[in-house]
């Protein structure tokens, strides 16, 4: 593909735009390479890169550990379907049950595959397990939630984009607000059909809205007073994105799985994707004990790919960097500096109100209207000074650089951005 690799950024955007169909609407920027916190566009300009795919590259651009991970297992076996099995796919699911605390996985792709599995296991065990009348189960969830963009998610969803002329829409859900128990408490009250509780630990595309400590605690201990599952989607939010391994568990401080039952919420079942493969490879999971993934029998849920050689290899490997590494660690630390330093820029700042997040998972809220174009410009103005983001929700700047960053590299990053937003004071 010599010629591809030789095209302008200018050609590049001019065929997407041509042949691709317009469901994204990205920042004008030719990515070619990418190196740990790094990328390059096609005329070789290097960004720090703050997005981080949405945190899928948790471990870096093409960390070569999970690369050679991958190239490895390609060279052998890539794919087998589960109608056989593969000397790859055990042993992964060892590792990543034994990883999280989990008795079962069920292998995946994407992250909207993995909530549509979730979905589907609470539901079915609400009808075996609960005792729930067929077709009467209804899930809880919050409001500005974002769990992926397929019919039944849509169903739920408050973006308009995401739902308008795709109906009709799939029944069975309840909206709460989030952040807010006694809305959870009183949804549980109100009826006995209810299997579970679907929930982001902090919600990333509605703006890192980020709850309180105590809420996923909480949450967890009405689900079983109810007897109702308490579902985790960590796929932004897990691999150590938030300073622990997951979001869930709050502000403890361990590496990975501990018997901190009273510190923080322990999901029923937890959904993860992205950084589970560093970016390298489609891979998603969801993981519950025995009593809930038993529920699911041959063929009635399933993929060709999911669970195939090459993931098992890559997301092996990729959670093995996340422990080697420390970088549930980094991002804790990190994060910790980074709000403490944008909030000492906010102190006497008329263009950002705030900063809120936890660990490396953060935004600033514009001081302005959510349709205006401020976010936008500021992006683009911090694509010209070398650091690549993205508005979401108008007048909200998300901040999500690889964990594998260090201090340095963080304060430059911080020195750009404040000098990009002084441009745009009042």
């Amino acid at each position: 593909m010599a010629t591809v690799d030789q095209l302008s950024s200018q050609e590049a955007i001019a065929l997407e735009d041509k042949y691709g169909a317009h469901n994204y609407h990205p920042l004008p920027v030719v990515l070619s390479r990418g190196e740990g916190v790094y990328v390059w566009d096609a005329e070789g300009k290097r960004y720090y890169d703050f997005l981080s795919a949405y945190s899928a590259v948790n471990q870096g651009h093409c960390h070569p550990r999970i690369v050679n991970a991958m190239t490895e297992q390609a060279k052998t076996l890539t794919l087998t379907s589960r109608a056989f099995y593969n000397d790859t796919l055990g042993p992964y699911e060892k590792y990543v049950t034994e990883y999280f605390g989990f008795d079962k996985v069920l292998p995946m792709n994407t992250g909207a595959e993995a909530v549509e599995t979730a979905i589907k296991l609470a539901r079915k065990w609400a009808y075996e397990k609960k005792g729930v009348a067929e077709h009467e189960a209804q899930i809880i969830v919050c409001s500005n939630n974002f769990h992926g963009r397929t019919t039944t998610i849509i169903s739920f969803s408050n973006d308009e984009d995401a739902r308008k002329n795709f109906g009709p829409y799939t029944p069975g859900f309840i909206k709460i607000e989030y952040d807010d128990v006694h809305a959870l408490e009183e949804a549980l009250k109100s009826s006995k059909t209810i299997a579970g509780f679907l929930v982001e630990p902090i919600q990333g595309e509605a703006g890192v809205y980020t709850p309180n400590d105590d809420y996923m605690r909480k949450a967890q201990a009405l689900c079983n007073e109810h007897n109702v599952l308490f579902i985790a989607d960590e796929i932004q939010t897990g691999i150590a994105r938030t300073g622990a391994l997951l979001a869930v568990c709050g502000n403890c401080t361990c590496e990975g799985h501990c018997e901190k039952q009273e510190s923080y919420a322990t999901p029923d079942i937890l959904i993860l994707g992205k950084a589970l493969s560093g970016g390298a490879y489609p891979v998603s999971a969801v993981l519950a004990n025995d009593p809930i993934m038993e529920v699911i029998k041959p063929g009635q849920h399933g993929s060709t790919f999911g669970g195939n050689p090459i993931a098992g290899a890559v997301a092996t490997e990729a959670l093995e960097v996340v422990k080697d590494e420390h970088l549930a660690q980094n991002a804790r630390t990190l994060g910790n500096l980074f709000r403490e330093k944008m909030n000492e820029y906010i102190e006497n700042s008329t263009i950002v109100n705030l900063v809120r997040g936890r660990g490396l998972l953060n935004a600033i809220l514009i001081n302005d209207t959510e349709d205006s174009s401020t976010a936008w410009d500021i992006c683009m103005s911090l694509r010209d000074n070398g650091l690549l983001a993205k508005p979401t929700h108008g007048n909200i700047i998300r901040f999500a650089p690889p964990l594998v960053m260090n201090e340095e590299q963080l304060l430059d990053c911080v020195s750009i951005i404040t000098k990009t937003l002084k441009a745009f004071e009042k």
